[in-house]
C-alpha cells in the first residue's frame, strides 16, 4: 500500500512541475550591429549619394510571431554623422532554421552634424524598413541576424531654403545574446 501511494505521489508532483521547467514562450535580449551600404541626401535637385556605415545596440523581448526591440544606431557617412534612437517591430515568418522576418520602425535623429558645411542637424523624426533572417545556434544563446534596411530622416536641417532629406540603405548583421 505504501509503494502504491508513493508512486501515485511522485506522479502528481512530476505532472505538476512540468511547466514550471518548460522553456519560457519569450526571451530577453541583448546586441550588437554594424552595416555598410550608402546614404543620399535629397536637395532640390543636387542628390548627392556617399557610402556609410552604422553601428548599434539593441534590447528586446523576442515572442513567437513578434520581436519588439529599442535600438540605438550610430549613423557614419565621410561628411555626415548622426544618433539615431529607434524603436522596432518586427513580424517574423513561420519556418524551422532560417527565419525570415520583417519590421517597422520609428524613433528620432538627433545629434547630426555635416563636417562639409560645419553645420549642425536638426533633431528630426525618423523611419525606418526592414527586411531580414534570422540563424539560430543550436545549444547556444546567440542568433545571427541578416537584413537589409533603410531608414528616411525628413527635414534634417535648414540650408537657406532647402531642408534637404536623408535615405540611408545598409546591409546589416546582428548579434543577439538571448538572456
Amino acid at each position: 500500500m505504501k509503494l502504491k501511494t508513493s508512486i501515485i505521489l511522485c506522479s502528481i508532483m512530476t505532472t505538476a512541475s512540468a511547466p514550471a521547467i518548460a522553456n519560457p514562450v519569450w526571451d530577453l535580449y541583448a546586441g550588437v550591429s554594424i552595416g555598410a551600404g550608402a546614404q543620399t541626401m535629397f536637395n532640390d535637385n543636387h542628390d548627392k549619394t556617399n557610402s556609410a556605415q552604422s553601428f548599434g545596440g539593441m534590447v528586446g523581448i523576442d515572442l513567437p510571431v513578434f520581436r519588439i526591440e529599442a535600438e540605438y544606431n550610430y549613423l557614419n557617412e565621410s561628411d555626415f554623422h548622426a544618433n539615431l534612437a529607434m524603436a522596432n517591430a518586427y513580424f517574423k515568418m513561420a519556418s524551422t532554421v532560417v527565419k525570415p522576418y520583417m519590421g517597422l520602425g520609428v524613433g528620432v535623429m538627433f545629434n547630426g552634424s555635416n563636417d562639409k558645411y560645419d553645420k549642425d542637424m536638426d533633431t528630426s523624426a525618423a523611419y525606418q524598413g526592414m527586411l531580414g533572417v534570422t540563424l539560430g545556434v543550436p545549444a547556444l544563446p546567440f542568433k545571427f541576424d541578416i537584413e537589409g534596411r533603410a531608414v528616411y530622416i525628413p527635414d534634417i536641417a535648414k540650408f537657406g531654403d532647402n531642408r534637404p532629406d536623408l535615405l540611408h540603405y545598409d546591409a546589416k548583421i546582428k548579434i543577439r545574446y538571448l538572456f
